[in-house]
């Protein structure tokens, strides 16, 4: 069978090549365990992985996912995707988190018997599978968030030591690990990881797959505002309709996306008196973002005060839609929009701050049209995944062909709110 639980060899249809340092193609193991990430899933990891595959295949690479999850909502462009599920069984707390590690010792054997050039696994809690491997196939620990701590906040976690060992064995095991912010970086480095082996690598964007959408109309009648991603509390969407419920233009809100806090937003939509104005999409397969961003007109990430380590992924994927951005000035999203010169910057959790940057853009579509030319460009030049993977391959694999400065060059540790270059070492001490 193919994409969903695939035991047979398939090969990437791609037939473009790589321009870096690692340009042979490359037989690449992706190793994801956790279980609540589908690989066809429709939740921004899911996300992130099919990217991630996609500008790995684009090389040239053949990539065989190894995972414990893979959900439905299979891409046509992924449907040869070579998928092998080893599925855990049924059980919560202690069980599954045993069942997890036993998944990650086997998946590391079919691997070392499989001939592979090279591992990439997305850090799970319970998974040590690159570090199993360490000495014998280079790897890249990709680390998006500090899980542990997530994990023991958020969900539940019985086995904490075991945990931790999973944590370090991987981080001190990986020849690279690249973390989504220099906050995870320096998280990681806490835990024992090499600063040599460690680089920052935020997040990026599909700008074949995302596109701006089409000139059309005069511009005339409402102004769509929306926002991509899970409906949770970090995500900030309850400031964005007390905001909605505050301005004064022609506006409509487009929600994509669902999550545990979808019915108390509804209810917070009917309370405000702007139900009306409200479009909750609910779960949307990525296939369909694309045309989804294509009816915005403004696009929003509205997070809330607190701590903020992430990479958003939905910023960039604003950005290639060409969407002029609203966004809380925290964490790295400043230095993604360039401190304003991309989209519009206001302080997290400030409602009345949110609601006057949506009047002030719906009032003038001249700012609009900049920002969103802008946002494109900045898109297509700095933030694809295939850039940000090339990096990566180079940096185990070979010396990298890319220009010093930008994407190349080493940084010493800094303040955990500092910006550190895409793929650039964190160096400890100074």
């Amino acid at each position: 069978m193919t994409a969903s639980t695939s035991t047979s060899t398939s090969t990437s249809t791609s037939t473009s090549t790589s321009t870096s340092a690692s340009a042979r193609p490359l037989r690449i193991a992706y190793a994801l365990l956790d279980p609540g990430i589908g690989v066809f899933g429709t939740k921004g990891a899911s996300v992130h992985v099919q990217e991630v595959v996609r500008a790995l295949r684009a090389d040239g690479h053949h990539v065989t996912v190894f995972c414990t999850r893979t959900d439905e909502h299979v891409p046509a462009d992924l449907a040869d995707l070579e998928v092998r599920r080893h599925r855990l069984p049924k059980g919560k707390g202690a069980e599954r988190e045993q069942a997890v590690a036993r998944a990650a010792a086997d998946i590391a054997h079919e691997i070392a018997a499989g001939g592979y050039d090279l591992v990439y696994e997305r850090y799970s809690l319970f998974s040590d599978v690159a570090a199993r491997l360490t000495g014998s196939i280079p790897s890249i620990l990709e680390v998006n968030a500090p899980l542990i701590a997530e994990q023991r906040e958020h969900r539940s976690l019985v086995d904490e030591p075991a945990a931790i060992a999973a944590t370090r064995a991987q981080l001190r095991g990986a020849t690279l690990v690249s973390c989504v912010s220099r906050a995870v970086a320096d998280w990681t480095l806490t835990e024992g990881a090499d600063p040599s082996h460690v680089v920052v690598t935020p997040n990026g964007v599909n700008t074949t797959r995302i596109t701006p959408r089409p000139e059309e109309g005069d511009g005339s009648g409402p102004v769509t505002v929306g926002f991509v991603g899970t409906l949770k509390p970090w995500h900030g969407t309850d400031v964005l309709l007390r905001a909605l419920a505050r301005t004064h233009g022609d506006l409509r809100l487009d929600v994509c996306g669902t999550g545990p806090q979808q019915p108390a937003l509804e209810e917070l939509a009917l309370e405000l008196g702007i139900a009306e104005k409200v479009t909750f999409r609910g779960a949307v397969a990525p296939e369909q973002v694309p045309a989804v961003l294509h009816g915005m007109d403004i696009a929003t990430a509205p997070y809330p005060p607190g701590e903020h380590y992430f990479s958003p992924l939905k910023v960039y994927e604003y950005l290639a839609a060409g969407l002029p951005v609203v966004a809380s000035a925290i964490g790295t999203i400043p230095a993604v929009l360039r401190d304003g010169e991309l989209g519009v910057l206001v302080a997290p959790g400030d409602v009345d701050a949110l609601a006057d940057a949506l009047d002030e853009l719906v009032a003038d579509p001249a700012h609009r049209a900049r920002l969103s030319r802008a946002a494109r460009e900045s898109a297509v030049a700095e933030h694809g995944w295939r850039i940000r993977c090339r990096e990566l391959l180079d940096r185990v694999l070979g010396p990298s062909v890319a220009p010093a400065g930008a994407h190349g060059a080493p940084v010493t540790a800094r303040p955990t709110d500092a910006v550190v270059p895409a793929g650039a070492p964190v160096e400890a001490g100074a």
